[in-house]
C-alpha cells in the first residue's frame, strides 16, 4: 500500500452506526458544551447504546467521557492492526509497529482510569489521560518522520485525541499533593528500600556478566528470564556487571530494577537513529514502559552521532520511574522523557539538539547537563511536548548544573546554546536554582518556528545562578516568565509536580521534596 493510502486509512474519523440511546438531546448538548471538543462528544454520546441512566452530575459525565475515549481507541487499535500486512517497506512497517504499541498502551492507560479494581486518584487519572494523548501524538509523529505530505496532515487528527482532551478538561487538577489513603502504590514494598543501598550480586535476582560469571551474558536474556520467573508485585533486580553491552533493550515488565557497577563501568550502547531508518520512538538504546522502573549506576549511550539526526539513548514511558547516578549520552534527542511521572537524580546528560525532550511530568534534580559541540552551531537543551493545556506534564530542572562538554569548551563562543524551544503548542519547562554557565545565550530561549507557541508555552526561570543566568536580555514572549515567587516555583518541585512524597521514599533515592 502506498504511504498516502496507508495514512488515509489510518487517520480518517471513526464513527459508530446510529442506535437508540438513553440520553436526551438537551442533556447531551448541555454537558458536551462544557468540553473543548463538543462536536465528537455530541455525536458519540448520541449514538452510544450502552448507557440509559441520566447524567446527574459532572462525575457521571467524566466517567462516560473516559468510556467514550476508550471505545474509540479500541476501534482505532483494531483498524491499525489490520493494516500491518499492507505495509510495503521497512519504514512504513516501523511507523505501524510504533502505532500498535502506542495504541495498546493507550488502551491500558485509559482502562486504568475506569477500572473499579484500580486505585486511581485525580492526579493518577490526569497522568494516564495525559499519557494516552501523548501516545496518539507520538504515533502521528512517526508518520510525519516518513515525509507525509502537508496536505495529508489534517487526516491525522482523529476523534480519539479530541475525546481524551475532553476528559482531561473535565478532570483538570490543581497543584496539590494527592493523598494516598491506602499507602504507597501497589508496586512499592517496604522491604524494597534496601535494594538501592548496594549494587552487589547477593541482592540481585539475576546477574548479567559478559565473562560468564553471572546467570546470563546479555541484558535481553535477563529480561526474558525475568518475564518467566518474576512473581508477585515485588521488585525484580537485575545486576549488570561492568562491561560494554551492545544491545537495544525494551523493558515492558513492571517493577524491574537495573543496577550497574557505576557510570563508565557498566555501559549499554546502541546506534539506532532516524538517519539510519528508525523512528525516533524506536531508536532508543534502552526503552522502558513497565511501571516502577529503577536504573542505577549505568551509562546508556546512543553512538549514531550528530549527523544521523534523532537518536535516543533512553526513552521512558514508565510511571513512577527513577534514574539514579546514570549517564545518558548522545547528540540529538538523547533523553526521551516520553510520558508518565519520572525522577532523575545525580545523572549526567550529554547532547546537542533537543536532548532532553518529551511529554512526561519529570523532575531532574542535582544532575549535570552537558552541551556537546553541534554540527549546525546551535544547541537546545530541552524541547517539551505538551499538546493540551490540561496535560499535567512538563520538564522541571531543579538544582542542576549546565555546562559545556569537553568537546564544546574550546569553541563555545562560536556556538549558540539555548535552554529550550517549544516543540509543541503548550510546551512547559522550568529551570530552578540551577547553575547556568556562560555557554547559555543571553536571550535564553529559541523559537521553534516563527511565532509558533510563543503565547501558549510556559517557560520559567527561578533563582538560577552562574554567568548564564542573567535574565536581563531574555526573550519577551508572553509565555516566558521570570519567577520571583517561591509559591509559584514550588508548583514544579518533587513534592508538587510529581507527587514525590507519595512514592519516592520507598525507593531510598535521595531527593529534595521542596525548593
Amino acid at each position: 500500500m502506498a504511504l498516502r493510502a496507508l495514512v488515509t486509512l489510518l487517520f480518517v474519523p471513526l464513527f459508530l452506526s446510529p442506535t437508540i440511546h438513553g440520553y436526551s438531546q438537551a442533556d447531551i448538548k448541555k454537558w458536551c458544551s462544557q468540553t473543548p471538543n463538543p462536536e465528537p462528544c455530541e455525536y458519540f454520546l448520541s449514538h452510544k447504546p450502552n448507557y440509559h441512566n441520566p447524567i446527574k452530575q459532572k462525575s457521571d459525565f467524566f466517567t462516560i467521557s473516559k468510556q467514550l475515549a476508550l471505545e474509540r481507541a479500541l476501534k482505532a487499535q483494531s483498524n491499525i492492526f489490520s493494516l500491518g500486512p499492507k505495509c510495503k517497506n521497512a519504514r512504513e512497517k516501523a511507523a505501524w509497529a510504533d502505532c500498535l504499541e502506542l495504541y495498546e498502551n493507550t488502551h491500558l492507560r485509559l482502562n486504568k482510569t475506569i477500572d473499579p479494581n484500580v486505585k486511581c486518584s485525580q492526579t493518577d487519572a490526569q497522568t494516564w489521560l495525559s499519557t494516552s494523548l501523548t501516545n496518539l501524538e507520538t504515533c502521528r509523529a512517526g508518520f510525519i518522520e516518513l515525509g507525509v505530505p502537508d496536505n495529508l496532515l489534517p487526516l491525522m487528527s482523529n476523534n480519539v485525541s479530541k475525546l481524551i482532551s475532553n476528559a482531561l478538561a473535565l478532570n483538570k487538577v490543581p497543584y496539590t499533593v494527592p493523598s494516598y489513603k491506602h499507602g504507597f502504590p501497589t508496586w512499592v514494598k517496604p522491604g524494597d528500600r534496601k535494594l538501592l543501598q548496594s549494587s552487589s550480586a547477593p541482592n540481585a535476582n539475576i546477574v548479567v556478566a559478559q565473562d560468564g560469571s553471572g546467570n546470563y551474558k546479555t541484558i535481553n536474556e535477563a529480561i526474558s528470564a525475568a518475564a518467566s520467573s518474576q512473581s508477585g508485585s515485588g521488585r525484580f533486580v537485575i545486576y549488570v556487571k561492568a562491561g560494554t553491552y551492545n544491545e537495544n533493550v525494551e523493558i515492558t515488565l513492571k517493577n524491574i530494577m537495573l543496577v550497574g557497577d557505576g557510570i563508565g563501568k557498566t555501559i549499554v550502547t546502541g546506534s539506532k537513529s532516524v538517519g539510519g531508518g528508525s523512528t525516533t520512538f524506536n531508536s532508543a538504546t534502552i526503552a522502558v514502559v513497565g511501571d516502577g522502573f529503577i536504573a542505577q549506576d549505568i551509562t546508556i549511550r546512543n553512538t549514531a552521532g550528530a549527523a544521523n539526526q534523532q537518536a535516543v539513548a533512553l526513552r521512558s514511558g514508565s510511571d513512577l520511574s527513577v534514574f539514579y547516578r546514570c549517564s545518558l549520552e548522545g547528540y540529538q534527542d538523547t533523553l526521551y522523557v516520553h510520558s508518565q511521572r519520572q525522577f532523575y537524580r545525580e545523572c549526567d546528560i550529554y547532547g546537542t539538539v533537543d536532548f532532553i525532550f518529551g511529554n512526561a511530568a519529570v523532575v531532574l534534580q542535582n544532575c549535570n547537563i552537558y552541551a556537546r559541540y553541534p554540527p549546525n552551531k546551535t544547541n537546545t537543551l530541552t524541547a517539551q511536548g505538551r499538546t493540551d493545556p490540561n496535560q499535567n506534564t512538563g520538564i522541571s530542572i531543579h538544582d542542576c548544573t549546565v555546562k559545556a562538554a569537553s568537546d564544546l569548551m574550546a569553541s563555545q563562543n562560536s556556538v549558540m546554546t539555548y535552554l529550550g524551544r517549544p516543540w509543541k503548542e503548550y510546551s512547559r519547562t522550568v529551570f530552578m536554582k540551577t547553575y547556568l554557565d556562560n555557554l547559555i545565550a543571553p536571550t535564553g530561549w529559541m523559537e521553534w518556528d516563527g511565532n509558533f507557541a510563543l503565547n501558549t508555552l510556559y517557560y520559567g526561570e527561578y533563582a538560577n545562578t552562574g554567568p548564564g543566568s542573567s535574565t536581563a536580555n531574555r526573550v519577551n514572549w508572553p509565555g516566558y516568565h521570570v519567577i520571583t515567587s517561591a509559591s509559584v516555583a514550588s508548583q514544579y518541585t518533587v513534592a508538587n509536580f510529581i507527587s514525590g512524597r507519595s512514592w519516592l521514599p520507598a525507593t531510598n533515592v535521595p531527593y529534595t521534596a521542596d525548593l
